[in-house]
């Protein structure tokens, strides 16, 4: 079944409550899937440095010494802050390709989350609010985030398989529903280069965006695209450094909501995940058409 959640503020002084806001709309969404749940935040950009967000299922083993051995292999300042299972590694962004290759080098067992300029995700099986609570993502400030909640239909119930998932810098996308032609949709991107962790159809879906932005296209017309080459039921909502997508697919069985104000757009599987943010009351409120793309960016 699943439950999304979404919020891209237009207003600068929400940006501290980020991600209290967003804890609170993916909390609301629980029961639309208990087994996993997981937040993309995008905060402020750090001058010249980049992050990659990393998990392990042993951290005070994986994460200790890590920030000296990358250091010298990289030949650069890196930092390293623990966030229980996670820890958001900080380097200069002329080093972040080398700084993946170097954690796979380094601690294979590592499994990479996000990076790039901005976007931190944590992700873990369990509850929404134990997720939110372990990362004090509530305390966490930012542009724009996404979240979900999953109930597993298309493959275990692991941390990897949890949502978002992200496949290119900056960029995430969380799902409900189910595509039917993403193995042979895999193979296609594997031939131009996208690397695959999981089975998961939904990670299918985030490689195919990245791939067609890689050819030069925003997430509007990434999104665009997808009515056509993405076979099954979605509702994804999807998040890059500056941008926020929501797209349905023809039919539209999904359940979604959209909130605009001057302050933010917000997203939910159900109005129950809005009724807490600022406002609502005279918020614009509609249901998203089917195969129609709907997009904001700073």
């Amino acid at each position: 079944m699943c439950g999304i959640v979404g919020l891209f503020l237009k207003d600068k002084s929400l940006e501290p409550q980020l991600g209290a806001l967003l804890s609170t709309m993916l909390v609301t969404m629980t029961d639309r899937g208990p087994d996993s749940a997981g937040i993309a935040i995008y905060g402020a950009a750090d001058g010249d440095d980049a992050k990659i967000t990393i998990q392990s299922a042993t951290p005070a083993k994986d994460f200790a010494g890590l920030e000296v051995e990358l250091e010298r292999l990289l030949g650069a300042a890196v930092t390293i802050e623990a966030k229980s299972t996670h820890a958001v590694i900080s380097l200069p962004r002329g080093k972040l390709e080398a700084g993946r290759a170097a954690l796979s080098e380094l601690r294979p067992d590592i499994r990479i989350m996000s990076s790039g300029d901005t976007i931190e995700i944590y992700k873990e099986t369990g509850l929404p609010k134990d997720v939110v609570s372990r990362f004090a993502v509530a305390s966490m400030s930012g542009t724009h985030g996404i979240g979900h909640t999953r109930m597993a239909t298309e493959s275990a119930v692991t941390t990897l398989g949890a949502h978002p998932f992200s496949t290119g810098a900056d960029q995430c996308l969380v799902h409900n529903g189910s595509l039917s032609n993403h193995n042979n949709l895999r193979r296609e991107l594997k031939h131009q280069g996208m690397r695959f962790e999981t089975e998961n159809d939904s990670e299918v879906a985030a490689a195919y965006l990245t791939a067609e932005m890689a050819k030069g296209k925003n997430l509007g017309e990434a999104l665009e695209g997808a009515v056509d080459d993405l076979d099954g039921f979605f509702t994804f909502v999807v998040g890059t450094k500056s941008g926020f997508g929501v797209l349905r697919d023809a039919i539209a069985c999904k359940p979604a909501i959209l909130a605009e104000t001057d302050q933010y757009v917000a997203f939910g599987s159900e109005y129950r995940a809005l009724v807490n943010l600022p406002g609502i009351d005279n918020a614009r409120i509609w249901e998203p058409e089917p195969a129609t793309v709907y997009f904001w960016e700073h």
